[in-house]
């Protein structure tokens, strides 16, 4: 047996959220065989390389678990968070085509994020003038973007938490 990687755990930042409503955060990506970029090419749904779909069908094809799910479908892909979509497809691209470096760094980052993050130290009091408004957006909790982690890859797709809903 050799040495070579080829099976990679990863934790989803958001989850999948299957039809009965239970959350899948962890699970396994294997390395990709050039079959695995080619096939979904030959689907008729397929326009051609740059089909946004084309992702979805070779995401498919290697994740091997998803939580319990043993059997992940295009079905899942399609239903995940953009930010889990946006995390995974970074993920393959490290895992497949990164140094050992990388895919380390990126496993890495991926351990310390989900470590738990010491307390935030204590605010100042807010001026006698603040609103109501700026004062709920000053208390809302500071969510890391995916460009914050070490290693972060998602510079044009980020999630801003909202202080308006």
């Amino acid at each position: 047996m050799s040495g070579v990687r080829t099976e990679f755990e990863f934790v989803l930042p958001r989850g999948y959220v299957d039809e009965s409503g239970a959350l899948h955060r962890k699970g396994t990506m294997r390395l990709a065989t050039a079959r695995d970029e080619l096939q979904p090419l030959r689907d008729p749904t397929i326009m051609g390389p740059d089909d946004p779909r084309l992702t979805i069908l070779v995401l498919a094809r290697v994740i091997r678990t998803l939580g319990t799910i043993t059997l992940v479908t295009p079905n899942e892909i399609e239903g995940l968070f953009a930010a889990d979509l946006a995390y995974l497809q970074d993920f393959y691209g490290v895992v497949n085509f990164g140094t050992d470096a990388d895919i380390d760094a990126l496993l890495a980052a991926q351990q310390e994020s989900l470590a738990p993050a010491a307390p935030p130290p204590a605010a100042p009091a807010p001026p006698a003038e603040e609103t109501a408004e700026s004062s709920a957006a000053a208390s809302a909790p500071y969510v890391p973007l995916e460009s914050d982690r070490p290693g972060g890859r998602r510079a044009a797709i980020q999630e801003v938490p909202s202080t308006t809903r």
